[in-house]
């Protein structure tokens, strides 16, 4: 089964807590803090492996987790760090944000990795919060969570060439003519329901790699027929063969037709119509190709085209020649939504989530949350004199009293964090 678009949900590994421990041995008194911090939690990488092309192993594993990090020791021995998670995807995978849309990683050489959740910091021990003032400190550092969020992977085709053009046109027929890829070819619409790859050699002995994509309809850009699910493989291709029907069986017009796909490009995304097109005159054994391909002509002056007949690997040669030529000046595409490839893009504001968020519940109780209190404070670890007086130095150190004071708390009032109550005093 081809699958070329999974969400998942990716969890990398926290960080393991510092540990709490005092230097207990003969002949050393005042030993001091002895606990070790705790290890870093393990990545999530994504690699590019060349032997695989669907990505139907995360259709079926849509949680992705990485190691946690190893807690502190004893003898200021530093825990383990989570191994990494390694996930192997095709080459031409992209990750996205599930909640931004921006991609984070594409994958398109062979080996290539790319983090794309970072495991979570350890936690210190309590040997790095000795001073002179406290000599021996009872707390350590908690390990910071890891990145967690929602993630599109999408496979968009690695290749060079794209075959492009409405069902049953001959695209099938002629990769299977020009290289060892065995398509299924059928005399209905849509027998291609996803992309085929193979390895072309021309007569020259240059070598590329050819796409048969599937068929197109009239608002294919719209969504209609197989829509986005094609029109993304094409991104990839810096040269478009653009096959048309030339005996124009079932009725079609291929003037028309030609202008059609075109329209298509066009609508889908501003920068497929730069890609160069080889335009191919397929099937021209059938009784009307001459007479039509002699009003194309007309209606097209300026459009090189070129003459085949793919079902007897008859002019394929030609269109593989003029393909190579065009690879060889033509660059590579930037993907959609990379920073040089913007043009287009409409922008919406969204108004960051503040980091502290006070709000008065009721008369002299106050409510404290945001993501910088939930990355900072810890409320289960409350439960020594020491762990209350790092807690409200850790308050002082990021400016959450004078917040308070601020949004008009006074002396005596109640502050809520979770489900722990304080008093605030001045």
């Amino acid at each position: 089964m081809f699958t070329d678009q999974v969400k998942i949900h990716l969890k990398a590994g926290k960080g393991g807590d510092g540990l709490v421990s005092f230097r207990h041995e003969k002949y050393i008194p005042y030993g001091g803090p002895f606990g070790g911090d705790g290890g870093d939690g393990g990545d999530i990488i994504f690699e590019a492996d060349p032997g695989r092309t669907t990505l139907l192993d995360l259709r079926y594993n849509r949680k992705v987790v990485a190691q946690p990090g190893g807690k502190g020791k004893n003898k200021r021995m530093h825990g383990a760090n989570g191994e990494d998670k390694i996930v192997k995807v095709p080459l031409g995978t992209i990750v996205r944000r599930g909640d931004t849309g921006q991609i984070i990683a594409d994958l398109t050489e062979a080996g290539q990795q790319a983090v794309v959740a970072k495991g979570g910091r350890g936690g210190r021990g309590n040997c790095h919060f000795k001073s002179s003032r406290n000599t021996a400190p009872k707390y350590a550092e908690d390990g910071k969570p890891g990145d967690e969020f929602d993630a599109q992977i999408e496979l968009r085709v690695l290749a060079d060439v794209g075959l492009v053009g409405f069902p049953s046109v001959g695209k099938s027929t002629m990769l299977d003519a020009v290289s060892r890829a065995r398509p299924e070819i059928g005399d209905y619409p849509f027998t291609t329901i996803h992309p085929n790859v193979g390895v072309v050699e021309t007569g020259d002995g240059r070598s590329f790699i050819m796409a048969d994509l599937p068929g197109l309809i009239e608002g294919a850009s719209e969504g209609k027929g197989l829509g986005h699910q094609f029109l993304k493989h094409i991104e990839r291709c810096r040269v478009i063969v653009h096959v048309i029907d030339m005996g124009g069986e079932e009725g079609r017009d291929p003037v028309e037709d030609y202008k059609i796909i075109n329209d298509e490009l066009k609508d889908y995304h501003l920068r497929l119509l730069d890609r160069p097109q080889v335009v191919v005159a397929n099937k021209m054994d059938e009784a009307h190709a001459e007479e039509n391909l002699k009003r194309f002509k007309e209606a097209y002056p300026d459009v090189e085209i070129f003459e085949t007949t793919a079902i007897i690997h008859e002019g394929l040669d030609p269109v593989l020649r003029r393909a190579a030529d065009l690879l060889a000046t033509t660059p590579a595409f930037p993907i959609e939504g990379t920073e040089e490839n913007q043009e287009g893009v409409v922008y919406t504001f969204e108004e960051k989530k503040k980091e502290v968020e006070i709000e008065e519940v009721e008369p002299g109780v106050w409510q404290l949350s945001g993501p910088r209190i939930e990355r900072n404070f810890n409320i289960s670890k409350l439960n020594t004199e020491e762990d209350y007086y790092l807690f409200a130095n850790r308050m002082r150190y990021l400016g959450i009293d004078n917040l308070l004071r601020e949004a008009g708390v006074k002396d005596g009032d109640t502050v809520r964090i979770e489900n722990f109550e304080f008093e605030f005093v001045e």
